[in-house]
């Protein structure tokens, strides 16, 4: 039933109220909503908290947005503890507001002018009985009704008194409300920061510390202990999740070949995704890799390193996974009495058993429930979930559910490159993150459309996290754009997402793809052991660590980098040649980014300056946190980017002039 003061349009509501909006600690949230009423009175509008233990927090007064979007108000609210919360959207006729407004016309004109001053004397005199009020704020009222019933003094002096900022203040932190109506309450859950706030790096354990045997050529794989090592290079290039793709033995029967190839050679180790084999399936580690306990220890080092370990959940099994005898009736038995490989026609995954949710999915349920906890109880608080849109959206509620119930601290990312429906899906049902359409947006109408898309319009239900590269992925751009299109990636990512993610290599400029026109890589590291030598890279001045380090080293200087609703599109006279800003407080950050990895770029840039919390008018300090440079900008602006040299500027404000 509408109320009495209608409210319409709540956001941010998920599926009618039935999921909680995704929120954060410390991650200010706007709440918006469409208030109006009848004729031409004024009204207000407030949004109250309610925070996990029941208690109510103090009212956030909402604003009208302007007459762009007529009646739409709001208000930015900030959970500060974890946990299920709710807000509710308090509306009510504003008799001091309707006052302002009236008198502000009537009494100029000569229109009612003593009585107009006797209704705002009777309204003072309400505000004095009602509100806590302090002495100084009495007293400020006292003399405000004092003069508005003061026929000897100038109707204009009375007015004055009336008008005044700091009676106008006081009234608004102090409303007389009227008619009040209640929205609500609306769910929120507000997640741990690395919920929204990670950056990611992903290597195959196999290859760190793998070894080549210069007579033969034979690759001895790396383990948990020698990937142990290459912690530090992670962690010293300021990342805080490191991720790992299945770890679990790999299966034997059709394992696949380099490059994808139906002919592997007798030490050919396999892809990570075909789980499970004589030595055990989900909740077993690769014998190669080492045991259970090196895992721990690789798990231990981590955390001495502040870096959390997300591993990969992929719900598949190799055709001589131990559930293929112990559980058939997790799968599908086609019409000749085989199991089915998964397929993705015209393409077939010859040795991977897909799982089918529809068999026996209460079975289903407690075993994967059994192998999360199990590696939760190793030490492990996130998973990467492969492919989780090929799997039923009631079986992930139920899941992440029951993880929240007891260990709401766990997080889940995502791999879902699908149709959006089923993209925002996944995040409505309970998951923290998810990868995006970033890979594939580079120009930049694509990019100024996508930024804004995740920043705003599907914030309350997906937080995105950019991955520049992944095993699966090689963009066209990096294959073709050289150095310059790697830090150009790298610079969107890290700026555009308070969440993103690189796979390993991606500091080497590893670019060549299988073939033309393919996304996959050459001599792809999901089928085969890839040896690097990444000290020596770096030494010969061939890594891209050092600008990876500086990228996390400004996301964790600068609150702004940290935030996702915070963004905001600024525009350029060049249509390759990007421009947005963060602002968090009194942190500003701009990023002007040259788009075309081969060509300088020369423009002018035009600021959006109270966006950036300044007068139009204003000019500041520009200050360049990759090359040090300083110049003096104000609203429009001269850059020059030359993607030999530096192809982006991430800009901080210094003291205004």
């Amino acid at each position: 039933m509408v109320g009495r003061i209608p409210v319409m349009d709540v956001s941010p509501v998920v599926d009618l109220g039935r999921h909680p909006a995704k929120a954060t600690v410390g991650e200010p949230l706007p709440v918006r909503a469409l208030v109006f009423r009848e004729g031409h009175d004024r009204l207000g509008a407030e949004v109250v908290l309610i925070d996990p233990q029941g208690n109510r927090r103090p009212p956030v007064r909402m604003v009208a947005q302007g007459a762009e979007v007529p009646d739409l108000y709001a208000a930015w609210v900030t959970p500060d503890v974890e946990g299920a919360w709710t807000f509710e959207i308090q509306a009510w006729a504003d008799p001091i507001a309707t006052w302002e407004h009236d008198a502000g016309l009537k009494i100029p004109a000569g229109v009612d002018v003593e009585l107009m001053f006797t209704e705002a004397q009777l309204l003072l005199a309400r505000v004095l009985e009602a509100a806590m009020l302090d002495k100084r704020e009495k007293a400020l009222l006292s003399a405000a009704a004092q003069a508005a019933t003061d026929e000897k003094r100038p109707v204009a002096a009375r007015l004055a008194v009336l008008q005044s900022q700091e009676l106008h203040d006081l009234l608004v932190a102090h409303p007389l409300r009227e008619l009040v109506t209640v929205e609500g309450p609306y769910p929120l859950y507000a997640d741990r920061t690395r919920a929204l706030f990670s950056a990611w790096y992903e290597f195959f354990p196999r290859s760190e510390g793998a070894t080549t045997d210069p007579k033969t050529g034979e690759v001895t794989s790396g383990t948990f202990l020698t990937a142990a090592k290459r912690l530090d290079d992670v962690a010293t290039m300021g990342f805080d999740v490191v991720y790992l793709p299945p770890i679990h033995p790999i299966g034997e029967v059709n394992r696949k070949g380099p490059n994808n190839t139906l002919t592997p050679g007798p030490t050919d180790p396999g892809s990570p995704w075909a789980i499970g084999s004589k030595d055990g399936g989900h909740d077993a580690v690769h014998p190669d890799l080492g045991t259970l306990d090196d895992f721990d220890a690789f798990v231990a080092r981590a955390r001495e390193l502040d870096l959390e370990v997300a591993i990969d959940l992929a719900l598949q099994a190799a055709p001589d996974h131990p559930w293929v005898k112990t559980h058939p009736q997790f799968f599908t038995t086609r019409a000749d009495g085989t199991i089915a490989y998964a397929e993705n026609p015209p393409k077939k995954y010859q040795d991977i058993y897909p799982i089918n949710f529809d068999n026996d999915p209460s079975g289903i349920c407690r075993e994967v429930l059994r192998i999360v906890r199990h590696w939760m109880a190793h030490g492990v608080r996130i998973f990467r979930v492969d492919n989780p849109h090929t799997k039923p959206l009631p079986f992930w509620e139920w899941l992440l559910r029951e993880v929240r119930r007891t260990d709401p601290d766990v997080l889940f990312l995502s791999e879902a490159f699908t149709r959006p429906a089923m993209m925002h899906g996944l995040g409505a049902v309970g998951y923290h993150q998810s990868y995006t359409y970033f890979t594939w947006r580079t120009t930049k109408q694509e990019l100024e459309s996508y930024l804004t898309e995740v920043a705003t319009e599907s914030d309350h239900v997906m937080r995105p996290n950019f991955f520049v590269n992944t095993p699966d992925i090689l963009h066209g751009y990096l294959q073709y754009g050289g150095p310059a299109a790697f830090k150009i990636r790298a610079v969107l990512a890290a700026c555009g997402s308070p969440s993103w993610g690189v796979y390993a290599g991606y500091e080497l400029y590893e670019h060549v793809a299988v073939r033309p026109g393919s996304e996959e890589y050459l001599d792809s590291e999901k089928y085969q052991v890839r040896v690097r030598d990444w000290k020596q890279a770096e030494a010969d001045g061939r890594s891209l660590a050092p600008y990876l380090t500086r990228l996390n080293d400004l996301r964790r200087q600068h609150p702004a980098l940290q935030l996702l609703r915070n963004l905001t599109i600024h525009s350029s006279d060049d249509d390759n040649v990007l421009v947005f800003s963060k602002k968090h407080g009194d942190d500003v950050v701009i990023v002007v980014v040259n788009l075309d990895p081969h060509a300088t770029r020369e423009t002018v840039l035009h600021l959006d300056m109270p966006a950036l919390g300044l007068d139009w008018h204003d000019s500041f300090v520009a200050h360049d946190e990759i090359t040090g440079a300083d110049w003096s900008w104000s609203q429009n602006n001269y850059v020059r980017l030359d993607p030999g040299h530096e192809p982006a500027h991430i800009v901080t404000l210094r003291s205004p002039r």
